[in-house]
């Protein structure tokens, strides 16, 4: 009987001992990169120019998502949906806080906020007795009435204006940001955010936390520590490459942008190079703090970036090849982004999932893998992706939407998109001209199969036009009441 007993008991803690030590609540780091593309991390693509040894780390540990998405071809778009769980076109935040650029046609109306109405994840982690922190870059509200201290975060080390660094100036200290006291003269901004979050990681290590990491990094100004872009000056001419004032010998012009735009086909830029390592590194030690306090076996890390990579415009500092275009566009370029989350324990390290996922799902996934309940009245858009995480493998239909009714900084033309499988059709929302992709067989949207496939192309845009009768999109604009109206869905 006794023996029976020792047995039992030990039985029991077998399955007890696991159970007491996931009931505890995780921690959850977020790292939400400006304009980093694609194919500018190596766990993406090793041929890539630029040294990204933490992020491909964290791909390692993790589970990589080789088709991830950004709700939107730019960035407060895409900020909104991670932070809402919802498609911003339901409350017209379709463009940057606050692009109203007009080219043919007048923009549809632009929200430039994001409605404090919104329970934002750092409010849903706030309820559950999380410590909340921001550092970074906001650009979801023009003034203090919409910052992130109003948005859910106990802590705001830097969000505050609808810009950036672009706007206050520098990416070395003094900051000129009134939530981000200067340091010492000469301060790099990257490694100050990373410090910033380190600190609150440390004094809240005894208690559940949400850490909200968006680097400025690595939109314009490009400007970088001098050592790490004469290091890549180096690299580039040891390789043969052109400088980052040149583009490939194969440059690419397209005639369907607003304006004719060359776009970038090799990596070789230097300041953007020596940007990407600097923000990289900063990734990395937020990962070795994490680790070094005891606190990497329970936390729960996430990357990822805001739109694609900037190849058209301003610099157009980097490639996306072969994708087709870049920040600012609906082709891939502009909206496939680096996905990683690492979820200790539960996920196999170094794992893929090629199923199509987007930003609105960051919401819904870290509340399961919290073990809070969903709110599905707030991330009406957003699909849990634990069972992924878990090793399921989906094999079910998910059509994604994107909607831009805006002409773009970077050439993009106002336009709608859907993907449904292996398609992805794209909509001109000036004309109602269509193209049809299959991504499978053609990464880089080159072949046109609207005319080979003509009933798959109408029932993709019949669905897209629902889609957005469902969220109430806006379109665009006669300029005057004397103008062409434009095409309307």
């Amino acid at each position: 009987m006794q023996n029976l007993t020792f047995a039992l008991l030990c039985l029991i803690s077998v399955f007890t001992i696991p159970t007491l030590i996931t009931a505890d609540p995780p921690n959850v780091v977020f790292i939400l990169v400006d304009d980093l593309g694609y194919m500018d991390i190596g766990a993406n693509n090793p041929e890539t120019f630029y040294e990204t040894p933490h992020i491909d780390r964290l791909a390692r540990e993790g589970m990589r998502f080789t088709q991830g998405y950004a709700a939107n071809p730019v960035c407060s778009p895409t900020r909104y949906s991670i932070m809402t769980g919802k498609h911003p076109s339901r409350v017209d935040a379709t463009n940057f806080f606050t692009g109203t650029r007009s080219g043919r046609f007048k923009p549809a109306p632009l929200q430039n906020r994001m409605p404090l109405s919104e329970t934002t994840l750092a409010e849903a982690y706030k309820k559950k007795g999380y410590a909340t922190f921001f550092a970074g870059k906001w650009h979801l509200g023009p003034t203090a009435e919409y910052w992130p201290e109003k948005q859910g975060f106990d802590i705001n080390k830097g969000g505050w204006r609808a810009g950036g660094p672009f706007k206050a100036g520098k990416y070395f200290s003094p900051y000129a940001n009134p939530r981000l006291k200067d340091g010492p003269v000469g301060e790099h901004l990257p490694e100050r955010l990373a410090n910033e979050t380190i600190a609150f990681i440390a004094q809240n290590r005894n208690k559940p936390f949400l850490a909200y990491l968006s680097f400025y990094s690595v939109h314009t100004p490009l400007l970088a520590p001098e050592g790490l872009i004469k290091k890549y000056r180096e690299k580039a001419t040891r390789l043969g490459f052109l400088t980052e004032e040149a583009f490939a010998d194969e440059e690419q012009v397209w005639a369907d942008a607003v304006k004719p735009r060359k776009v970038r086909s090799l990596q070789s830029h230097a300041v953007y190079a020596a940007m990407v390592e600097s923000m990289d590194t900063n990734v990395g030690r937020v990962l070795n703090a994490l680790r070094d306090l005891g606190l990497g076996k329970k936390t729960i890390v996430c990357f990822t970036s805001d739109n694609g990579g900037l190849s058209t415009s301003e610099g157009s500092p980097t490639s996306n090849l072969p994708l087709r275009g870049g920040k600012g566009w609906l082709y891939e370029g502009g909206i496939r982004i680096p996905f990683i989350i690492k979820w200790p324990g539960m996920t196999r390290p170094g794992s893929t999932s090629a199923f199509p996922v987007v930003s609105m799902d960051f919401y819904p996934t870290l509340l399961e893998l919290s073990g809070h309940d969903p709110m599905p009245d707030q991330h009406l858009d957003g699909m849990s992706l634990a069972s992924i995480l878990r090793g399921a493998t989906h094999t079910q239909h998910r059509a994604l939407f994107w909607h831009y009714p805006h002409y773009s900084n970077q050439g993009g033309f106002p336009g709608g998109a859907i993907r449904n499988g292996d398609w992805k059709l794209i909509e001109r929302l000036e004309n109602g001209q269509a193209q049809l992709f299959n991504l499978r067989n053609d990464l880089g949207e080159q072949e046109d199969l609207i005319e080979k496939y003509p009933l798959r192309s109408r029932q993709m845009q019949s669905a897209l036009h629902a889609w957005y009768r469902k969220v109430d999109a806006k379109h665009l604009q006669p300029k005057d009441s004397a103008g062409p109206a434009p095409w309307r869905p």
